[in-house]
């Protein structure tokens, strides 16, 4: 019985402490993102204008699962289905990675992202602990050349 209170606790804890952190990174991402929201992301094809200079730019992010979050996909996993649980943690992965991405590209001075793509790895946890995501995102950004022999 003592160890039932236990596992009550330690996953409510784990319930309450994950939602709170999850809550406070969504904000950031919904506050960046509003800032950010005129900074395009294209895909193209055409040749990098003459004026401007094409540089690779990355964002990545490595996110884990809370205790909670873990047990819950371990229960659907068992049963089979869509593991909510765990989309939750590669929205906010992809978001924070495409975020990087933009972030990245206006400090470079670029205008725009182009050819955006975003892949994901698996981190295995290791033993005792929650596994995690990697979200890596990459594209082309476009800075102006304002010197043309540079």
């Amino acid at each position: 019985m003592e160890d039932l209170v236990v596992l009550v606790i330690a996953l409510s804890l784990a319930f309450f402490i994950g939602r709170h952190r999850e809550q406070k990174h969504y904000q950031s991402i919904r506050a960046r993102e509003a800032a950010l929201v005129d900074f395009p992301l294209l895909t193209e094809t055409s040749p990098v204008p003459k004026n401007f200079r094409a540089q690779l730019v990355t964002g990545s992010v490595v996110i884990s699962v809370d205790r909670f979050k873990q047990f819950m996909g371990t229960l659907t996993s068992i049963f089979g289905g869509r593991i909510g649980a765990y989309e939750s943690v590669l929205d906010r992965g992809r978001r924070e990675a495409i975020l990087r991405v933009k972030e990245s590209a206006r400090q470079r001075g670029g205008q725009g992202v182009v050819n955006l793509r975003i892949e994901t790895s698996s981190i295995a946890g290791v033993q005792g602990s929650t596994g995690a995501s990697e979200v890596i995102a990459y594209g082309t950004v476009l800075v102006p050349i304002t010197n043309p022999l540079t």
